[in-house]
């Protein structure tokens, strides 16, 4: 099919609020200092005026309460509502969102965005999820309390009312056009809800063993059966600390930059992508932002770079 080379509007959402560790709020800022916007238009792309979601810093609001099982779940759900809405628009108005994190709870935001325009329309979307860890992880499983670890349980219906219904309907997506790929740091209760939901897993075993490019085209069958595209969350903590350094949460072993090239080189082969996030970058843990500048290069991948 080939690239399209749709518009592209990018939004930042500097949420740290969902995870443990500080620092991935400044994610959008290295990115855009990384040189992002400049790179899209170098492939070809209109990058419009950039935009942010505003989100209140975790000093204001230390020391409200809440529920310890869903912290700042309050203000993470105005922040994902807005970002649906911001989302969606773009889409209905013929831009690609790419969405710069922040944590990875953003995501229910950004695919409710998604799914919320194609639903208008009778169509389901495809999700790929990049990611050491799983993020299904329900209020009633999580160790933590830190949303960041339950945003894709949520997008399936699972989970607090509230977060699952952004928007005014669930689920966003279905297990079933879900594909879960570079996993290899996953809680007890995760691999009780995976199993049960059904949704489609790669480890990181299953990249080693069988190789990247089987993998990706297993990946893009699965969440291109009868979709309108597929929506790409991309963690970067699923990328082998070597290549990006600073994240908040790194496990060894994760996929490596030329894997993940060829992984993203085919996902935009297919032109199939309708938008993609990037999150968990925390510039506090980078080595002079080369974790920014590594992500940048990957995403031109995403775009449609390639050596020829």
């Amino acid at each position: 099919m080939g690239i399209v080379r749709r518009p592209v509007r990018i939004v930042g959402v500097p949420m740290d609020l969902g995870a443990s560790r500080r620092g991935t709020d400044m994610g959008p800022s290295a990115l855009r200092i990384a040189g992002l916007a400049p790179a899209l238009r170098e492939l070809g792309y209109e990058v419009a005026r950039e935009d942010d979601v505003f989100v209140p810093g975790m000093e204001t609001r230390e020391g409200e309460g809440g529920d310890p099982r869903l912290r700042f779940k309050k203000e993470i759900l105005h922040c994902c509502t807005r970002l649906a809405s911001r989302v969606e628009k773009i889409l209905d108005e013929g831009g690609l969102p790419l969405v710069l994190g922040g944590d990875h709870s953003i995501a229910m935001g950004t695919v409710t965005g998604v799914a919320s325009h194609f639903r208008k329309r009778g169509q389901q979307v495809g999700l790929i999820w990049f990611d050491a860890h799983a993020d299904i992880n329900t209020p009633s499983s999580s160790p933590t309390g830190n949303i960041h670890g339950m945003p894709l349980s949520h997008l399936m219906g699972m989970g607090d009312p509230d977060l699952a219904g952004i928007g005014g309907f669930q689920p966003k997506v279905t297990p079933q056009l879900t594909a879960l790929v570079g996993i290899r740091d996953i809680d007890d209760g995760e691999r009780a809800i995976i199993r049960e939901c059904g949704v489609h897993t790669w480890t990181m075993r299953d990249l080693d063993e069988r190789g990247m490019a089987r993998c990706a085209r297993e990946v893009l069958e699965t969440v291109s059966q009868g979709t309108a595209g597929f929506h790409l969350s991309f963690d970067v903590d699923g990328l082998d600390p070597e290549v990006v350094p600073g994240v908040g949460t790194p496990v060894p072993g994760g996929v490596g930059f030329r894997e993940a090239h060829l992984f993203l080189e085919v996902l935009a082969d297919s032109g199939r992508m309708t938008s993609m996030e990037v999150v968990e970058l925390n510039p506090l843990l980078d080595q002079r932002n080369q974790g920014a500048v590594n992500m940048k290069h990957l995403i031109c991948s995403a775009f449609g770079k390639s050596i020829l």
